[in-house]
């Protein structure tokens, strides 16, 4: 679940090597046995004794720091740089800020700043509501973490979070056409976060919550939805969750099975657990089972989380308590976000005819894929290098470029579960299967789909202050 995980890295090395010593045969021996894969070779310093050569390699993560070792072991050989391209893409950040006209003299300075900008000034203190047709505001989210929870890094802080929300703010911009701002909140008071956010709101037409822990996340985006009149959204909890929906949708079709009828086991509830139990029984699931550590959660339970507590007072919601392996016995579905490596293909057999398995923990899912395929009809990750990638990035442009343009007031389960439906629809029946119940994140139609479902149901639910006129 939410961003690609990269299986493999690819790193420039600068070797200077002595022909005496060895060949460059020897090199590429050496890279090869420690995993790497040669893609292009440069001579920097071409030599009779000496050379120095740049070698582009494809290697895994976890096998960078070996391959590099392997090298500087040889004799004959100094490893004079090693740069990973994936940093060099992060030089200096990875968006900027442009204007939308030249300022070429005074005249153009006296329109956009002083004297000719005070009227437009007076005009939205006259009509607030006017700052959508004369700001930025219109189009610009802001994408806000604290750096506690970024990706499966864990709490690593404000600073180390930026790349993470300079990422997302390019994948709204290239893909819905929405100007995002990354902005990193170096403290984790919860209240010092909301106010903070309500203080900066005015120039922003949405807030897009992103990597902040659980369970503070819950009433950080609980009270900035009731203490704000613009759409909030907590992407690791509701992106997430509109994906998972999108694609049991599609795997239902593929089973053939309705989703009144099937059982469920979610193994996680946190954030994106919580968001995915309510709006699966917002799709209709009438038989739920939520599992955390502990085991199961029951109906008619007491619990001191109040997320947990309101899941064991829901009617749909399963009373017989258990740890994971034994209530998964008859299950229709298995959703994990929770941790790497805890089910066995055993585990699988005994859950109903055509499994539907969901293994969303990354870097490593809940049951691997060669444990999974072998007994489950459907099989879905977060990973990009596994087919059925369950994938934030086909929520959060679309859902907000809608949200903008209805200029919606919230963001409601109404709009989440239209955003799901859409997604799945864009997989056509004849390209639906096992291998494919998820359209790709670069699929033009995705954005376009959502962007649509979302202003129709705001327009439905009345939160749209604004009816484009397309929908008129």
């Amino acid at each position: 679940m939410g961003e690609f995980i990269l299986a493999n890295t690819s790193i420039i090395i600068r070797v200077e090597l002595n022909h005496e010593k060895l060949t460059f045969g020897d090199v590429a021996a050496a890279i090869s046995k420690s995993g790497g894969d040669i893609t292009s070779i440069d001579v920097i310093r071409p030599g009779k004794d000496f050379s120095i050569r740049d070698i582009t390699v494809e290697v895994a993560d976890s096998l960078e720091n070996t391959l590099v070792d392997a090298l500087k072991k040889l004799d004959g050989i100094k490893v004079v740089n090693v740069s990973d391209r994936t940093f060099l893409v992060h030089l200096g950040g990875k968006i900027t800020i442009q204007p939308t006209l030249p300022i070429k003299n005074r005249d153009d300075l006296s329109r956009v700043y002083t004297p000719g900008v005070a009227k437009v000034c007076m005009a939205i203190h006259e009509n607030p509501e006017k700052a959508y047709s004369l700001t930025i505001k219109r189009n610009t989210v802001a994408v806000i973490t604290d750096g506690t929870a970024v990706l499966g890094l864990g709490d690593i802080g404000a600073y180390a979070a930026a790349p993470v929300m300079e990422g997302k703010a390019m994948l709204f911009k290239q893909l819905a056409n929405v100007d995002a701002f990354p902005i990193c909140l170096d403290t984790q008071d919860t209240e010092e976060i909301i106010r903070t956010i309500k203080a900066i709101s005015p120039i922003f037409g949405g807030i897009n919550l992103e990597d902040i822990s659980s369970p503070r996340c819950f009433e950080i985006e609980t009270r900035l939805a009731q203490e704000l009149d613009m759409p909030v959204f907590h992407d690791d909890q509701h992106g997430t969750a509109v994906v998972v929906i999108a694609g049991i949708l599609n795997a239902l079709k593929v089973v053939d099975k309705r989703i009144e009828d099937i059982r469920v086991v979610v193994n996680g509830i946190g954030a994106a657990g919580v968001s995915i139990c309510k709006m699966l029984l917002s799709a209709g699931v009438q038989r739920l089972v939520p599992v955390d550590r502990e085991g199961a959660i029951v109906r008619g339970g007491t619990y001191d989380q109040p997320m947990w507590q309101w899941l064991a007072d829901q009617p749909q919601v399963e009373e017989h308590a258990g740890c994971l392996t034994d209530v998964l016995h008859g299950a229709d579905v298995f959703i994990g976000v929770s941790r790497g490596n805890i089910l066995k293909g055993v585990d699988i057999q005994t859950m109903a005819a055509d499994p539907i398995v969901f293994a969303m923990a990354n870097p490593q899912p809940e049951i691997t894929p060669e444990e999974a395929i072998p007994h489950s009809r459907v099989y879905a990750t977060g990973r990009s290098d596994y087919p059925n990638q369950i994938n934030n990035v086909l929520v959060f442009p679309g859902l907000f470029r809608g949200a903008l343009d209805c200029r919606a007031r919230s963001i409601n389960e109404p709009m989440k579960l239209a955003a799901a439906r859409a997604i799945a629809s864009v997989v056509t029946s004849a390209e639906l299967n096992e291998l494919y119940i998820i359209p790709s994140i670069f699929n033009d139609k995705v954005v376009d789909e959502v962007r649509k479902a979302v202003i129709q149901t705001a327009i439905l639910t009345g939160v749209a202050r604004r009816i484009p006129p397309e929908f008129r």
